[in-house]
């Protein structure tokens, strides 16, 4: 087919390219091919019986509900139910009319770009971070600045220059076992975030998609939480939260809670893009939270994750040896590695990957991650979706691949 002189598109996709991620989907179907590439939790350990449960309680209790256009702010049973969830992490005094529904935290993140991102605005996020926060807030034309992390988050003294050089319109963390990098802030280091964002009075936002999957022990309290113990910086924060990775990626559910002026202009924007979020899909989330089952299928969750999470760490190690450094997660999702071309093996991920393929193992290299300054030495594993064997075995394909 033809280009059309008559579609012109805007300007602004200029800024943003293909996922990476997505494109190397395409290289996946090689028969016996293991995967580490994906950011999917495991299907199978979403609690069916559950939501099945779940499903028929909405339809039978509150069909016109379930069934019906709602309001763009969110079903508000489920409204409910997500500030006792919150409340049960240390969030207090949330109230239900405090948070909006979003469809998953990535239209959190939409929505954050088109309230607060005008052409030019700078930006910053750690590095690396999420992809999809680059390519988002690029789209509404962000100017993004990284600032640095080590194995306890971001850097908070490197993170308080950037701020005042760049006077950004927000910062973009992702506290809790981050994607790609699996790091978690700690609990100084927190504070101190907090500190600055009423200090310079800059909005901090915080993405919290996998804080309910530790390994061991809890992790620090999200900054939302830790709030109440920083006068003033409530008022600088924006929570984005998200049941993909604990409930069900499929029901499509995060939230969003923001001070009041912020909180209006993303309702109305979120009115212009669907109106509201599934009301099935969060007539189904109310009935499974209020149903008490989430803490049981956290604790399965966490221990699948776990043992996943120290077999693949175990097998780095034992295969890989010296060729990579990285440091163990804690929770999450990934395993964040660095190649260190030891012995003159291969030190740029993209190489590998492709030897990678080859050897019938599939994994993200690092630069993509980066807004600026990537590290091609860099890559990103998952053990989500592969039980133990298939881990083993990925990594000693991993290491016919150096």
């Amino acid at each position: 087919m033809s280009d059309s002189t008559a579609v012109r598109l805007a300007e602004r996709l200029n800024n943003v390219e293909t996922s990476a991620i997505r494109e190397l989907f395409k290289l996946l179907g090689k028969p016996g091919i293991i995967s580490f590439a994906g950011g999917f939790p495991d299907v199978a350990l979403v609690d069916v019986d559950g939501i099945r449960q779940a499903t028929l309680a909405a339809l039978e209790q509150e069909p016109a509900g379930a069934m019906q256009y709602g309001a763009t702010e969110g079903y508000l049973p489920l409204r409910q139910q997500l500030a006792t969830f919150m409340a049960g992490k240390g969030v207090q005094a949330l109230t239900p009319e405090q948070l909006v529904v979003t469809t998953g935290s990535q239209q959190a993140l939409d929505l954050l770009g088109k309230t607060l991102v005008s052409p030019g605005d700078k930006v910053i996020v750690e590095g690396p971070t999420f992809l999809a926060t680059i390519q988002c807030f690029r789209l509404y034309g962000a100017q993004l600045v990284s600032a640095p992390i080590d194995g306890d988050g971001v850097q908070v003294d490197r993170l308080e220059q950037l701020i005042v050089e760049h006077k950004p319109k927000f910062v973009y963390l992702i506290p809790t076992f981050g994607n790609p990098s699996g790091a978690t802030l700690s609990l100084e280091r927190r504070r101190r975030v907090l500190e600055l964002a009423v200090q310079h009075q800059t909005l901090i936002v915080e993405d919290d998609p996998y804080g309910d999957l530790y390994f061991d022990a809890a992790p620090p309290p999200s900054l939302l939480a830790l709030s109440e113990q920083v006068p003033g910086s409530r008022d600088c924060l924006v929570y984005c939260g998200s049941l993909s990775k604990t409930l069900s990626a499929g029901l499509r559910l995060g939230w969003m809670i923001a001070p009041d002026p912020l909180m209006s202009k993303a309702v109305m924007c979120k009115q212009f893009s669907d109106a509201n979020s599934s009301t099935f899909a969060q007539a189904t989330a109310a009935q499974y939270l209020k149903a008490g089952r989430m803490d049981a299928n956290l604790a399965r969750a966490r221990a699948v994750y776990a043992e996943r999470a120290r077999t693949m760490c175990d097998a780095l190690r034992q295969e890989l040896g010296d060729a990579v450094e990285f440091v163990a997660p804690q929770g999450g999702l990934f395993v964040w590695a660095r190649l260190t071309g030891a012995r003159g093996q291969v030190q740029d991920s993209q190489l590998f990957a492709q030897r990678a393929i080859e050897q019938g193992v599939a994994f993200v290299p690092g630069a993509p991650f980066y807004c600026e300054q990537a590290d091609r030495a860099s890559f990103r594993l998952s053990f989500a979706t592969s039980d133990v064997d298939k881990i083993r075995e990925g990594v000693q394909r991993l290491a016919r691949a150096l």
